[in-house]
């Protein structure tokens, strides 16, 4: 197969169609799972430490970790989405080979997953941001902008999730993911506290991964304030999900047609 062949055609849309029939039926146990770790961090930190903290970056403590865990809770959905349930399509339920018996090609399946990885953690984001909203944390008039953001972010972290399957014997292998980047991700990338606070190796290090750069954006659509560079952040994220998206396909080409 050529590179060409990655591209999906309109057909993606019937596995996000497909994906969300089945999450329909369990959406209220997926919704609590999906923002409710997130609403306690957010009342447990954001009132708690918040209470010693005061203010950081020029805004109480709350409203600046509520945009970093409405970042963390899009990574943490996208990431869960790409690997356990995308996983269990593949290995242990065989729809992706009955997808593949369809007109259905490898990129339409890899595409309609991205994309509900994405939607799932646009979900779970507005959930949080619903939320944080009643207690004063999300406000000012760039908050619809974030929701673009939220979706690329979505992309890029369920691209990542993704190579991480294709990839994958059992589940057992997922939690070397979760130690070695979405966990680093959630405590060096400017969550709980400025990333200038972090030695100068641990910043450079911290502006390769892709929730630094969700962060840098959410924060400020989310707190009344507009994000610099947005260019250079936007590209940031779209790199990771172009090329993960890639190395995704030629993964799971090898392993779903051999």
């Amino acid at each position: 197969m050529s590179w060409h062949d990655a591209i999906p055609n309109p057909g993606a849309l019937a596995v996000v169609q497909r994906n969300f029939g089945v999450w329909r039926k369990l959406l209220l146990p997926s919704m609590l799972g999906n923002f409710g770790d997130p609403l306690l961090y957010l009342l447990a930190l954001g009132y708690g430490l918040g209470h010693f903290v005061g203010h950081m970056d020029g805004m109480p403590y709350i409203t600046f970790i509520a945009s970093g865990i409405v970042a963390s809770s899009v990574m943490n959905t996208a990431s869960f989405e790409g690997l356990y349930s995308a996983f269990t399509r593949m290995s242990a339920q065989h729809t992706y080979a009955a997808m593949l018996a369809t007109p259905l090609r490898v990129s339409d399946i890899l595409a309609g997953e991205v994309l509900w990885a994405a939607i799932k953690g646009l979900i779970s984001a507005i959930a949080i941001i619903i939320v944080a909203s009643f207690f004063g944390a999300i406000q000012g008039p760039w908050v619809w902008l974030s929701i673009p953001v939220i979706f690329l972010s979505g992309m890029s972290f369920g691209s990542l999730a993704l190579v991480i399957t294709a990839m994958a014997r059992s589940y057992d292998f997922f939690m070397y993911y979760f130690t070695l980047a979405v966990t680093p991700m959630f405590l060096f990338c400017g969550v709980f506290y400025p990333l200038h606070s972090l030695p100068a190796f641990a910043q450079d290090i911290a502006q390769v991964l892709p929730l630094t750069h969700a962060v840098a954006l959410l924060r400020p659509l989310l707190t009344g304030q507009l994000p610099q560079e947005v260019l250079y952040h936007l590209g940031v994220l779209l790199l990771y999900t172009v090329i993960p998206y890639l190395i995704a396909w030629r993964l799971l080409v090898r392993r779903l047609l051999r």
